[in-house]
């Protein structure tokens, strides 16, 4: 599979996105609470190494109830989560190369040509991030470009990043990668590896990439406040073990049934990030 670009084009292609970013926080619009587009942007998520077929059988019930954008959940839970989902506008999305992002490329490709055969609709890649870290670029694009290679559109691809383990310039060039390998979203993080998501980075990661690709914010968005403001800067899709309970708070902002003093989502400062996490049970 070719390379794409050499190692010098490389460094152009991140020095100009670098130099196209605009000064300052873009602020994007965000649908209405409790709405049917509020809960079409959440990605239902279990990916607890130890999750139960029951888990998933309410995991799947709760995204059919609120008509979320998907459930999302490792291979092995695919086929079940399809057939309870059938008959409904929720999809599955399966992870691939989850959490590390090391495995091969014939190891990635295999995992996620299994999970399009068992009826997911969308994939969320893990980059290989280390191999980023040490500027080895021809090796990242291949490995995401094969994922789309076996997974070409209507299939929905997303890179997850792991922000958290990347600079600034380390994010802009996993964008810029990510695109070049005609991937639809950037996703910030698995949620098992640091600290998620940040609005600062979904608004890095939505600058570089403009419209082109779309932005996934995802790892410890549990809140009404979490998913706006990773929404207002510029993520349209939230990764979140915690979907049922957001669009029970947005029912009870909408309602009034939150007293007045309760922080809005705009306004209320922003949660500290928990430090050096490694969640291999969480429910990110």
């Amino acid at each position: 599979m070719t390379t794409r670009f050499t190692h010098q084009e490389w460094l152009e292609i991140f020095k100009r996105a670098q130099q196209s970013i605009p000064q300052g926080k873009s602020v994007y619009p965000t649908p209405g609470l409790a709405t049917a587009e509020f809960a079409k942007y959440i990605d239902h998520t279990l990916l607890k190494l130890d999750a139960t077929k029951e888990q998933i059988d309410q995991l799947c019930a709760e995204a059919r109830t609120y008509d979320f954008k998907s459930v999302c959940v490792r291979l092995n839970w695919v086929h079940r989560a399809k057939k309870n989902l059938g008959g409904s506008s929720v999809v599955v999305a399966c992870v691939v190369g989850f959490h590390e992002g090391t495995y091969s490329v014939s190891e990635k490709v295999k995992e996620a040509t299994q999970a399009v055969e068992a009826g997911a609709s969308e994939l969320d890649l893990v980059l290989n991030y280390t191999k980023l870290k040490e500027q080895d670029y021809s090796t990242v694009y291949t490995d995401v470009a094969a994922m789309r290679n076996v997974a070409p559109p209507p299939i929905v691809l997303k890179v997850i990043l792991e922000t958290s383990q990347l600079s600034q310039s380390e994010i802009i060039a996993g964008c810029q990668i990510a695109q070049a390998a005609r991937a639809d979203f950037v996703k910030t993080s698995t949620g098992f590896n640091g600290t998620g998501a940040t609005t600062e980075n979904v608004n890095l990661m939505k600058t570089t990439v403009g419209t082109n690709l779309k932005v996934k914010a995802s790892g410890g968005v549990k809140t009404v406040q979490d998913c706006v403001r990773m929404m207002e800067a510029g993520a349209e899709r939230i990764g979140t073990s915690s979907g049922v309970a957001i669009m029970k708070e947005a029912s009870d902002l909408v309602h009034g049934t939150i007293p007045r003093s309760h922080p809005t989502p705009s306004t209320q400062r922003e949660r500290q990030p928990e430090q050096n996490l490694t969640r291999i049970w969480s429910d990110f």
